[in-house]
C-alpha cells in the first residue's frame, strides 16, 4: 500500500474569466495605447465599453480644468513602461472622470502601469489598473 498525497491533475486557469472578475478598473492596452481589453468592473463604472479606443480619446481630461495634468501624467507613465520594461505606479492621481450622464467629477486615483512582455522580451500589452481613492484623498488644492 502506497501512502503520500494524491495528485490530482492540474487545471489551467481560464484567464479571460481572471481578467473580467479581477477587482479594480482594468484595462490591456497595445503599445499604441490602444484599448484591447477592458474588466468588467472597469465597463460597468465608467459605463463604456471602450475596446478598440485610444485610451486618451475614450478618457479624455476634464475640458473644463484649464490645469489638468491627468493624461499627461498617464502618457508618461505608460511611456516609461514602455521604455524601462517594468511596472510603474501612479499612487494619487486627480484625473476627473464623466459618467456617462452628467457632469464630469473630480476623482483620485491610485494606477498601476504593467508591461506585459512578448517572447521576444519587449511590451506586447500593458496592463493598467486602476483604484478609486477619492475618499482618502485629502483633496489638497493644487494638482496632484
Amino acid at each position: 500500500m502506497q501512502t503520500g498525497t494524491i495528485k490530482r491533475p492540474v487545471m489551467t486557469p481560464d484567464y479571460e474569466l481572471v481578467f473580467q472578475q479581477m477587482p479594480g478598473l482594468c484595462l490591456i492596452l497595445d503599445s499604441g495605447f490602444n484599448i484591447v481589453a477592458q474588466n468588467d468592473e472597469h465597463a460597468r463604472i465608467t459605463e463604456t465599453q471602450a475596446v478598440g479606443q485610444n485610451l486618451f480619446a475614450a478618457f479624455p481630461d476634464n475640458p473644463n480644468d484649464s490645469g489638468a495634468v491627468g493624461l499627461a501624467r498617464i502618457r508618461q507613465s505608460l511611456l516609461k513602461v514602455l521604455k524601462t520594461r517594468e511596472a510603474d505606479i501612479l499612487p494619487m492621481l486627480r484625473y476627473d472622470f464623466k459618467p456617462a450622464r452628467g457632469p464630469y467629477q473630480v476623482r483620485y486615483w491610485s494606477i498601476l502601469n504593467a508591461p506585459l512582455l512578448g517572447e521576444d522580451g519587449y511590451v506586447r500589452w500593458i496592463l493598467t489598473r486602476a483604484e478609486d481613492i477619492t475618499e482618502l484623498a485629502d483633496q489638497p488644492a493644487g494638482r496632484s
